[in-house]
């Protein structure tokens, strides 16, 4: 049993080395998937076409229409100038005396309007660069405000934000993206005063220290003085069309639910449960609403770039889409292993309570992988139905289970190997020598305000 716990944590070790090296997880995630299946002595080529492909596939059938169409709007966004709009109005407003501030809540309204992180990251990055170079606080700090703003509780903690993170748990609960709003609210206000916190701590250490912006940076933005920005109103139209549609198609007056019959659903669709897949659609279809109203607030602009824009957009959620269906089909064969057993019982075990156990299972699996889409599918993909189960027999709701899954799987995924950090320093122009640190912080952070809100939930739940 040993062996096959060991080969187990192996394979795990080698594909967080490999994807910490930059080897892409596409290729390397089956190959140490069917290492640990030999080491265990299981039939190779069944657990590869039968069990990593089989759920590879179901993955991608589930959420492929969610990564594109998110990918599209955000890129869109970018090309009409709507996010450019929306972030300099934001640093400007608040000026470069709360520099720190307007760069995370610029960030915030991105993220939670549903362009996509690295959207956010590459849109933000120059007016952060100008505002931290006109307050004169140090470049090494971009990072970890960015961080704060578009990778914690825009992600995954707000009620109804269209991230991924906040939709995969709706397909194992049977919730929706409004999922335990008050839990949700709580946990934002926890790590967003927090994370200021700590910036603002940071910021004035750097004062005191006599340390500035910084000489001899690279990838330094040049701005034109020039440069014209659409009207702020009618740049945050197409965000506000997908929270609204969001909120209105999954559980408002139009909600999809009630759009078919649920029998023709489950005879012709093999559909067992509406409440399932009733969250995806109403993102579809706000999603697809913030495309065109995107493209529409300035189409000259768009329509020469658009071609190379879509382009972009599908490569990038293809990528996306198809590493975190690698990872997902590595968790599924990793499950029918018999070290597995063990491990299960060794999560399961840290905690009683099925939402403490939760946490706990996807922070260490989206810590492990690198990343919150991929360990929440994982760990949910093995355990949600008992977790489910165990829910249900101790009286709390599935809304709980999903916003702690969905907030614990953006905690300990920014470790260094995760792609959004390091693609926010590349875009940066700094190393992790230099900026991580404050990543770090807000990733601790965020861990802990999730089991703080788990243990508290499950005293009083």
């Amino acid at each position: 049993m040993i062996i096959e716990v060991l080969s187990i944590v192996l394979a795990l070790g080698l594909l967080m080395f490999f994807a910490y090296r930059g080897y892409p997880v596409i290729v390397f995630a089956p190959i140490f998937t069917l290492l640990a299946v030999v080491l265990s002595g299981i039939a190779l080529l069944p657990s590869y076409t039968e069990t990593f492909m089989t759920n590879a596939a179901n993955y991608v059938k589930s959420f492929f229409p969610i990564f594109l169409l998110g990918a599209i709007f955000g890129k869109v966004m970018e090309l009409s100038g709507a996010a450019s709009s929306i972030a300099h109005t934001i640093v400007k407003a608040l000026g470069s005396n709360r520099a720190i501030l307007a760069v995370v809540l610029a960030c915030s309204i991105l993220t939670y309007g549903g362009v996509s992180l690295f959207v956010v990251a590459f849109a933000v990055y120059p007016f952060a660069a100008a505002i931290f170079r006109e307050a004169n606080i140090p470049k090494r700090l971009i990072p970890g405000t960015i961080a704060l703003g578009a990778f914690t509780y825009t992600m995954d903690a707000l009620p109804g934000t269209p991230q991924i993170q906040n939709i995969i748990p709706t397909t194992y609960f049977g919730t929706d993206a409004y999922a335990a709003p008050v839990v949700g609210i709580i946990g934002a206000i926890i790590v967003f005063a927090g994370g200021i916190y700590w910036l603002e701590r940071r910021r004035k250490q750097a004062v005191a220290a006599g340390e500035g912006y910084g000489e001899g940076h690279i990838n330094e933005p040049e701005l034109a003085q020039s440069q014209s920005y659409m009207n702020i109103w009618v740049a945050i139209l197409p965000l506000a069309l997908v929270l609204i549609g969001n909120y209105l198609f999954s559980r408002g007056i139009w909600s999809v639910s009630s759009w078919y019959d649920a029998a023709m659903l489950k005879e012709s669709f093999k559909i067992e449960q509406v409440k399932n897949v009733v969250s995806s659609w109403a993102l579809i279809i706000s999603l697809s609403l913030g495309i065109i109203a995107a493209l529409l607030i300035n189409v000259n602009q768009v329509k020469n770039k658009l071609a190379s824009g879509l382009t972009a957009a599908a490569m990038g959620a293809l990528l996306a889409i198809f590493n975190t269906a690698s990872e997902v089909g590595f968790g599924n064969v990793v499950k029918t292993l018999p070290g597995f057993k063990l491990i299960q019982g060794w999560i399961l075990g840290a905690s009683s309570h099925p939402l403490v156990s939760e946490a706990v299972a996807v922070n260490v699996l989206a810590g492990v992988t690198g990343s919150a889409s991929g360990g929440m599918s994982i760990a949910l993909e093995v355990m949600g139905k008992q977790y489910l189960e165990m829910a249900n027999a101790a009286g709390i709701s599935p809304e709980l289970l999903h916003r702690i899954a969905s907030m614990a799987s953006g905690g300990m995924d920014t470790l260094p190997h995760n792609g959004a950090v390091i693609t926010l320093l590349a875009i940066t122009g700094l190393t992790h020598r230099q900026s991580y640190k404050d990543i770090f912080a807000i990733t601790v952070l965020k861990t802990l305000t999730v089991f703080i809100l788990a243990f508290a939930v499950s005293i009083f739940a």
